[in-house]
C-alpha cells in the first residue's frame, strides 16, 4: 500500500531580507534574516510515493526526536523576542536552558565531541562520535551548503533558517538558501530550467520543476558567475534539498542540453551540527 504526500510547494523565486546575507567565501558565516518578503512563481509539482508502513514506523521512532527539535527551535525563537522587548530576565533564563538542552540532546552533544576530538587530532573517538551520528540522526551530517562542478559550470549553495517566518509549534519551518553559479568552462551557457528534489526529515520528498530562475534565463559568459535567492517551507526542522539546472551552450546552433547538478544541501533549523570536521575524519 502507498501513500502520497501533497502538500503543495511553490519555490520562492525572490526575497527581500533585512537585517542579514547568506554570501560566500572563506571569511563569509551565514547570519539569521529576519522581514523576509517572498514573491511566488509558478512551478510544476509532483509528489513520491512511499511505503505507508515503512513510513509510519520510522514517523514513530523519530517523533521524540523531532519534538526536542522543535522544542529547540521554539526556545531560541522566544530567547530572541525576549531580547528584542528587553526583557532581559527572562532572555537569560532561555539562554541557560538552550545551553542545558544543548549539553542533553544527543545530536548537539555529539556534534560538540566530534569537534572537540578533530581538535584535539583524536580522530578514532571523532569517527566514533560521527557513527553514533548516523544511526540516531544522519542528515545532521549533511552540510548547509554543497559545491559541484558538472562540464566545467560551478554551483555552490548555502542555506538558513528564517526564524521569523517559521512557527514551529505549528510544524511550520521556513529555509532561504542562496545559489551561485559560476562558469568556469570556455562557452557560454544560458540556464533554461530548474529541477529540485526537496526532502523532509521523514524521508518524503517532492520535485519541483520550473522554467528558469528568478523569473529569468540567464545567460553566463566564461569565467562569469550568476547568484541569486530564494526560500522554501518545510514542515519538520531538518530536511535536504539537491537537483540540477538544465543548460545549453548558446555559441554554437543546435547546441543540445545538458544538466548541471546542485549537490545535497542541508535544511536545518540549528544550522551545521558539526561544522567541517566531517572532512577532516
Amino acid at each position: 500500500m502507498h501513500s502520497i504526500s501533497l502538500k503543495l510547494f511553490a519555490e520562492v523565486e525572490s526575497w527581500h531580507a533585512t537585517p542579514g546575507r547568506i554570501s560566500f567565501g572563506a571569511g563569509d558565516s551565514m547570519v539569521r534574516l529576519n522581514c523576509v518578503t517572498p514573491v511566488r512563481r509558478n512551478c510544476r509539482i509532483i509528489a513520491r510515493a512511499s511505503e505507508t508502513g515503512a513510513d509510519n514506523q520510522g514517523e514513530q521512532n523519530m517523533t521524540s526526536y523531532f519534538e526536542r527539535n522543535q522544542m529547540y527551535s521554539l526556545m531560541k525563537q522566544q530567547m530572541e523576542l525576549a531580547a528584542m522587548s528587553e526583557n532581559y530576565e527572562e532572555a537569560a533564563r532561555l539562554r541557560d536552558s538552550l545551553k542545558s538542552f544543548e549539553e542533553d540532546e544527543p545530536v548537539l552533544r555529539l556534534g560538540g565531541l566530534m569537534r572537540e576530538a578533530v581538535a584535539n587530532e583524536r580522530f578514532e573517538d571523532a569517527a566514533r562520535y560521527r557513527n553514533q551520528m548516523k544511526e540516531i540522526a544522519p542528515h545532521y551530517l549533511l552540510k548547509c551548503s554543497s559545491d559541484a562542478t558538472t562540464l566545467g559550470i560551478r554551483v555552490q549553495t548555502r542555506s538558513v533558517y528564517i526564524e521569523g517566518r517559521s512557527q514551529p509549534l505549528r510544524g511550520q519551518y521556513f529555509f532561504a538558501y542562496r545559489i551561485r553559479i559560476t562558469n568556469n568552462s570556455n562557452r557560454p551557457v544560458q540556464l533554461l530550467k530548474r529541477h529540485w528534489i526537496i526532502t523532509n526529515a521523514n524521508e518524503k520528498s517532492e520535485d519541483v520543476w520550473g522554467v528558469g530562475v528568478i523569473g529569468e534565463q540567464p545567460v553566463i559568459l566564461p569565467n562569469n558567475s550568476f547568484e541569486y535567492s530564494s526560500a522554501c517551507p518545510l514542515t519538520t526542522p531538518t530536511g535536504r534539498m539537491e537537483g540540477d539546472f538544465e543548460m545549453k551552450h548558446i555559441d554554437e546552433t543546435g547546441s543540445k542540453t545538458f544538466n548541471v547538478s546542485v549537490a545535497p544541501f542541508a535544511l536545518s533549523a540549528i544550522g551545521d551540527v558539526v561544522g567541517d570536521v566531517t572532512d577532516s575524519i
